[in-house]
């Protein structure tokens, strides 16, 4: 077993402080009285105030949180789709380039994707909107999904599937009662992963949002290019808040189901 040295200690330390050093200053200074953001004059929630009467980050919140979901659920049934395909089907024709339309958004740049996606919409006539962003951050968040619930389904022990059918269940029943619940949490965490790139997306967003639909990231970035105000800070420190207990949701949901698969591994065992 390796030991845990001051050097393993030191780079650990200096790799958190790193990551994670800038977001606690930006929590703090979320507070700060002053307008000026690297001033400090007190504790205030003054901003956080100021930021619920902007009705602009509003509007650009309420559009950002629309598209998420939205994007988030298609790219979930889409990607589980494809994921079923590629790893239940086994070889079949157009095989190789099927999985290679499904992993290309993953080492595509995102400016030759929201490109590609911009003329695609002007060609085919369609205004950019909230439509258009929903069908942009779907197409690069189901590649990601896809990854996340075939590696569920590799290590899936399909003698449950196969029982189901000996009972008379057909395919889609078996899939619904048995596969599903097991591969659950892979789902989830494939959702909660397309929903954070979604919030987080400004460059795709940037090549397909329209001027009726502006998301949160487009409106910080036109913001801070007049200079951080106090409200962004307040606004980024709500979104960390937002995407923590996400995570920590989604890593409750999965030791939970973990847990409960565990109990079932035993009691079958202790039946048989």
């Amino acid at each position: 077993m390796r030991r845990f040295t001051w050097f393993n200690a030191t780079s650990l330390t200096l790799g958190f402080v790193f990551l994670y050093l800038p977001m606690v200053i930006l929590v703090i200074y979320s507070f700060n009285a002053s307008k000026l953001v690297t001033v400090w004059a007190g504790f205030s929630t003054r901003w956080y105030g100021e930021l619920l009467g902007n009705q602009a980050f509003l509007d650009a919140a309420w559009v950002t949180l629309k598209v998420a979901v939205a994007s988030s659920t298609l790219a979930t049934v889409l990607g589980t789709m494809a994921a079923y395909v590629l790893v239940r089907s086994g070889r079949f024709a157009g095989r190789t380039l099927f999985s290679g339309m499904i992993y290309a958004p993953l080492v595509m740049p995102e400016v030759i994707t929201g490109l590609s996606l911009l003329l695609l919409f002007i060609g085919i006539g369609l205004d950019r909107g909230v439509l258009t962003i929903i069908l942009a951050h779907t197409t690069f968040a189901m590649c990601y999904v896809s990854v996340v619930v075939s590696s569920r389904l590799v290590s899936f022990d399909r003698s449950l599937e196969e029982a189901a059918l000996d009972l008379g269940c057909t395919p889609f029943t078996a899939f619904r009662l048995v596969t599903l619940p097991i591969i659950a949490p892979a789902v989830v965490s494939g959702w909660l992963l397309a929903f954070t790139l979604s919030l987080d997306d400004l460059v795709i967003a940037s090549f397909t949002a329209g001027p009726s639909a502006t998301t949160l990231p487009i409106k910080i970035f036109s913001a801070v290019r007049l200079g951080v105000s106090p409200e962004i800070n307040a606004l980024s420190t709500l979104m960390i808040a937002i995407v923590t207990v996400g995570v920590i949701t989604a890593s409750l949901i999965s030791k939970r189901a973990s847990l409960a698969q565990q109990r079932d591994a035993q009691a079958a065992a202790r039946a048989q």
